[in-house]
């Protein structure tokens, strides 16, 4: 091995701006020469070198992990790093890594995925810069990344082979360290912490059944390590439990759709007492009792009125905090334990303020993420161990938890309706006329439903005053009945409409209706406002969930 340092001469590549995800694009883009290099070399300019620095980093494994992550080391090595804490095989789940990034002090971290995105040479990449706290890099960092992809003339490569991964141990590149780690230790030990591992264990000696959907993605090990080696349940429990470069060519995330066989084991006759899945990179969820699916929303709700039970949580929780499309569920159990609640843009850095300053213990996303401040990142799998601590505590299934709960803060119906790979102008259009109707909607009458109130969410930082603007078209109607509707740039093509429909039912009323027969009338007002059909050219969604 050499270790000569190459200052290789390029161009700018446009376009790379880093969202809340980080940067996802098809994985041919990544493999575009000097890609990779480009936007690596951006993240370490923009966070003022990495002289003498510690970073971590790890992946989801899918298609293109294992070569980017080899370029990222050589890369850190010409430009300075101390140490490079990688996950064995550049394995890391996010939460994993935000965990690492936080045990180990380091500067920051880069994470390799693209969420619940598929995989492959076809499908999607994505890359990702952590700071400090373990959290997604705020907007004011993603912006010095997006303005040096920009004006990027060269980056620093060190002349070595590829190293050995495979192996925990350390090993060197020129002057830095890298430090190969298990990826699950550190962990699983921190959720043996947060959690009643005894009571969950005697829940699993007993009859208690369970299925973990790990999807051939990243939580497969981790599920594993946890669920059937340190708790206890049956082998088998844990189903598609390797990770595949293609989640074995299928899409990794977390809802009723694409985790179609779990759900319908849930509802037939031979259906276990709780099941879970989770998505490409770990830090989402889904939760199932027998012939009960627990909604995002819910299930926030359901974790922030039970959190006393885990004995990190004994103590109470300081506030809780969801991002603005979720439901309002959380709001009215923050509202009956006296804490404060947030309403938050999408994306989790957000909630990064609020947990750095104690603001929140617990928060959560509609779309199939929550967490606390255990780390700065959603967390898949301790939803689905926080779930298990209160299954244990109050010996109830999921259907009688949700039902009690229901009856004590009423539900709150909801649905979310994916219009996905729309094109960008016809879906701009459809937000465009929206925002120009805002100051004329109060009063007027759609499908049925009368509007009361309607903005275009803007948030002011309650940590740093920062202003988010343009986050979501609200529209509150009379009834108390809300829909939102929001562009997601989670995709790689196009852009996707996200509809989110909700009702409330009082704690006196029936709470077993179908949400879709709740929902009908919001879904019509949402249509005949947003003229959904004439823009998008579809007269259905292409995901419910």
């Amino acid at each position: 091995m050499s270790d000569r340092i190459h200052s290789v001469t390029t161009a700018p590549i446009e376009g790379q701006k880093p969202g809340t995800s980080g940067l996802r694009k098809k994985t041919r883009v990544f493999m575009q020469p000097h890609f990779v290099e480009n936007f690596t070399q951006s993240i370490f300019d923009a966070i003022g070198g990495l002289q003498g620095k510690t970073l971590v980093l790890g992946g989801d494994g899918r298609f293109f992990n294992d070569r980017a992550s080899q370029v990222i080391l050589r890369m850190a090595a010409a430009n300075g790093a101390a140490r490079v804490i990688v996950g064995q095989g550049a394995i890391l789940s996010t939460p994993a890594a935000s965990n690492l990034i936080r045990e180990r002090g380091a500067d920051g971290g880069i994470i390799l995925s693209a969420s619940h995105n598929p995989g492959g040479e076809d499908e999607d990449f994505g890359m990702k810069f952590n700071g400090a706290n373990g959290g997604p890099a705020s907007e004011k960092v993603t912006d010095l990344i997006f303005a040096r992809t920009k004006e990027i003339e060269s980056y620093r490569m060190l002349d070595a082979q590829d190293l050995d991964l495979s192996a925990v141990g350390e090993a060197r590149l020129g002057d830095m360290v890298v430090e190969i780690v298990d990826p699950v230790a550190a962990y699983a030990a921190l959720m043996e912490r947060l959690f009643d591992f005894d009571a969950i264990r005697a829940l699993f000696a007993g009859s208690f059944t369970m299925r973990f959907d790990a999807m051939h993605a990243v939580t497969g090990p981790y599920a594993r390590e946890i669920l059937e080696r340190r708790l206890g349940a049956a082998p088998g429990t844990v189903l598609n439990a390797t990770p595949l470069p293609d989640f074995g060519g299928g899409h990794p995330d977390p809802n009723p759709v694409w985790a179609k066989p779990l759900f319908d084991l849930m509802m037939g006759a031979d259906a276990p007492d709780f099941a879970a899945a989770s998505d490409g990179d770990g830090d989402r969820n889904m939760v199932l009792g027998r012939g009960v699916y627990v909604t995002p929303s819910d299930s926030l709700a359901v974790l922030a009125a039970n959190a006393t039970l885990a004995p990190a949580y004994a103590a109470g929780l300081s506030g809780v905090a969801r991002s603005m499309p979720t439901s309002r569920a959380a709001d009215r159990v923050a509202a009956a334990l006296g804490i404060e609640a947030f309403e938050t843009p999408t994306g989790w850095k957000f909630f990064g303020n609020l947990l750095d300053a104690g603001r929140v213990t617990i928060c959560g996303e509609e779309s199939a993420g929550t967490g606390s401040d255990h780390v700065r990142e959603k967390d898949g799998l301790w939803a689905v161990l926080l779930w298990l601590n209160i299954l244990a505590a109050r010996k109830e299934p999921v259907a009688g938890i949700m039902a009690a709960h229901w009856a004590r803060f009423g539900r709150d119906y909801y649905s979310r309706h994916d219009y996905e790979a729309v094109a960008s102008d016809r879906a701009n259009a459809l937000m465009d006329r929206l925002r120009s109707m805002l100051d004329v909607l109060p009063g007027q009458d759609f499908a049925g439903l009368t509007v009361a109130q309607a903005d275009d969410f803007a948030y002011v930082d309650p940590v740093d005053e920062s202003v988010s603007q343009h986050q979501g078209i609200r529209v509150l109607f009379t009834d108390d009945s809300r829909v939102v509707f929001r562009l997601s740039g989670t995709g790689t093509e196009g852009a996707t409409l996200r509809v989110y429909l909700e009702r409330f039912a009082g704690p006196d009323e029936v709470h077993d209706r179908a949400p879709d027969e709740v929902l009908a009338p919001v879904v019509a007002s949402a249509e005949a406002l947003a003229q959904i059909r004439e823009h998008t050219g579809r007269d259905r969604p292409d995901v419910t969930t």
